[in-house]
């Protein structure tokens, strides 16, 4: 049996290698002899280290992430093929990634390098470490909060999928998702003509907070002219030592009143945090370097929240969607601070429907496509091959009925939001979740007020029923940017995860998963005529597909969510709903059996 650190080490190649086959070389397939025979390969030459690796390909995708195995190198002139660690082959790669770059930059790159090595190195330990931890799947089913702390592999095309800089070993056993830990809210009172607040809701976001505080603690003593501020323990720490913030509190306007009321947990993308009894889930900053990116609430993000939850609820989205639904970040709260645009105090308020039993069944489809840790079966496996069993069908017959429901609740919705208002939704596989308390998804849900795009096209429209998004930068997109990132985050990350899954698991061929996946966006082109009707035939007709290029915005050391740089971030794929698998039937189908 593998122990955590072989199983870590397999990951972080992994999802490393994915990056680098798409990014900067697709490699050569070539057969690699061994004693039990011959076994697919990619075999890469690194010219600037004057070395070929070749890696094993247990199980090949269409669509999405190749699964490896064991690598081997020899030189440039060499005969004898020697067999590799995975972590020495990532350094190759690493390293020939920087070699192809300009040489007048060398010393630049050189720092990027040595950055890029430590994130690939402290992914791979965090990594480890949540599969030393992790938690068997529940016999009794899936629940949000059990689903969002099991993602222990983090996104299989990301370079440093668990690289968090600026969270310490020590704190990880309480913030991070995957410890699974439990923390109370620090809380502040503020002067109320220092604090800025909005809400779409009857209720004002002071008030939101109020009702986060148990009623059952020591009641906080803020004062008839205060607000209650709540914050994350970790970004608390690091606005008392901010000195505008020590500031204000020496001059009385801002209190630290320490930690109270219930304990929250934290959801997967680590900054936003749940309680099972509450009604409502909270966004922060943190001073966390996560991925890619330190996570901020900007100001416009909190106005966005507010704009769109006005939006949603005047077109009644919800009234005419049953099988599509999005969780609304509806109010913020936060400090002003003279001279700047934002305190770290900004807190999004985001509306919870999955308090207490209401998350049975709920799963982000990251979770629900994810790697298994060794000896179990995926969770997207393990729920169709339970499906077949209730039903007495095949697991091929299953697998297709349960991706027809997925496409009808988690796909076509969207792109009818699209085709009538103009709205795209950043929707990608951890901001979308489905219910599956039947087996079948019966709805899906959109989480994230950073990923809404708004089409120039449809800008009358939209500003006439909320005339706030007009002032709003971040909300406005040209077309052509829309389709591409919509593209990306809809059918490359989400749709694409769940083919793949399906394929590497044996449930059923990719192949009859895309035409299944073209047919239905025939369908909605035939049925739209805006702008999710161009999206369709967008998607359907061009041989590539805009791919989000997460090696690259690591190889420059790229904060994407501070950088304005589309082209830097997105990059064409070959579509592989435009390959021979997608567009040609088979004389004779068949799925793999069950």
């Amino acid at each position: 049996m593998q122990s955590s650190r072989q199983i870590a080490e397999m990951a972080t190649f992994q999802s490393f290698a994915n990056c680098y086959l798409r990014e900067v070389n697709a490699g050569t397939s070539v057969l690699h002899r061994t004693a039990a025979g011959p076994v697919d390969c990619i075999e890469w030459s690194l010219p600037r280290q004057q070395i070929i690796l070749r890696a094993e390909i247990t199980s090949a995708s269409l669509c999405g992430p190749q699964h490896f195995g064991r690598v081997w190198c020899r030189g440039a002139s060499d005969a004898i093929w020697r067999p590799l660690e995975l972590i020495s082959a990532l350094h190759s790669l690493i390293h020939e990634s920087y070699r192809q770059a300009d040489e007048g930059q060398a010393d630049v790159l050189r720092g990027f390098e040595l950055e890029l090595l430590m994130r690939v190195l402290q992914s791979y330990q965090q990594t480890a470490l949540f599969i030393e931890k992790a938690n068997p799947v529940p016999a009794d089913g899936d629940h949000f909060i059990e689903a969002e702390q099991s993602l222990v592999f983090g996104h299989w095309l990301h370079p440093t999928p668990k690289s968090r800089q600026g969270m310490t070993f020590w704190q990880q056993e309480s913030y991070a998702p995957e410890l699974r830990g439990q923390f109370k809210l620090h809380y502040f009172a503020a002067k109320m003509d220092h604090v800025r607040h909005a809400s779409a809701r009857p209720v004002a976001a002071p008030d939101i907070v109020l009702s986060l505080v148990d009623s059952a603690g020591e009641p906080l003593a803020a004062g008839q002219d205060e607000y209650l501020l709540p914050m994350h323990p970790l970004q608390a720490e690091a606005l008392l030592l901010d000195p505008d913030i020590q500031a204000m509190r020496h001059s009385g306007i801002l209190r630290h009143l320490g930690p109270a009321g219930s304990p929250f947990t934290a959801t997967s993308s680590v900054r936003t945090v749940y309680s099972g009894d509450k009604d409502w889930m909270l966004k922060f900053s943190l001073p966390v370097r996560i991925t890619n990116s330190l996570r901020l609430n900007r100001r416009q993000e909190l106005e966005a929240g507010v704009a769109m939850a006005k939006l949603i609820d005047r077109i009644g989205f919800a009234r005419r969607s049953k099988h599509f639904q999005i969780i609304q970040d509806p109010a913020y709260i936060t400090l002003d601070i003279p001279g700047r645009s934002e305190s770290g105090f900004e807190v999004i308020l985001r509306e919870n429907p999955f308090s207490g039993d209401k998350g049975k069944g709920i799963i982000t489809v990251a979770a629900l496509t994810a790697d298994p840790v060794a000896g179990e079966l995926s969770r997207l496996e393990r729920l169709i091959r339970n499906i077949a069993m209730r039903d007495g069908e095949a697991v091929s017959d299953a697998a297709l009925v349960w991706f027809q429901h997925y496409l009808t609740c988690a796909v076509e919705p969207l792109i009818k939001l699209y085709d009538d208002y103009g709205i795209a939704l950043e929707a990608h596989q951890q901001n979308s979740l489905l219910d599956i308390g039947t087996g079948y998804p019966t709805v899906s849900y959109y989480r994230d007020n950073q990923g809404f795009y708004l089409s120039e096209r449809y800008r009358s429209l939209l500003s006439g029923h909320v005339p706030e998004t007009e002032a709003i930068g971040s909300l406005y997109f040209p077309e052509a940017e829309i389709r591409d990132r919509f593209a990306y985050y809809l059918i490359v990350n989400q749709v694409f995860s769940i083919i793949s899954r399906m394929g590497h698991d044996g449930l059923c061929g990719e192949g009859q998963l895309l035409r299944m996946m073209r047919a239905h966006l025939e369908r909605c082109a035939h049925g739209m005529t805006g702008a999710g009707r161009d999206f369709a035939r967008h998607v359907l007709d061009l041989p590539t597909i805009a791919s989000k290029a997460n090696l690259t915005t690591r190889l420059f050391d790229v904060d994407e969510l501070q950088s304005d740089n589309a082209p830097l971030l997105y990059r064409p794929m070959p579509n592989p709903l435009r390959g021979p698998a997608a567009l040609t039937v088979p004389r004779t189908s068949h799925a793999i059996a069950s």
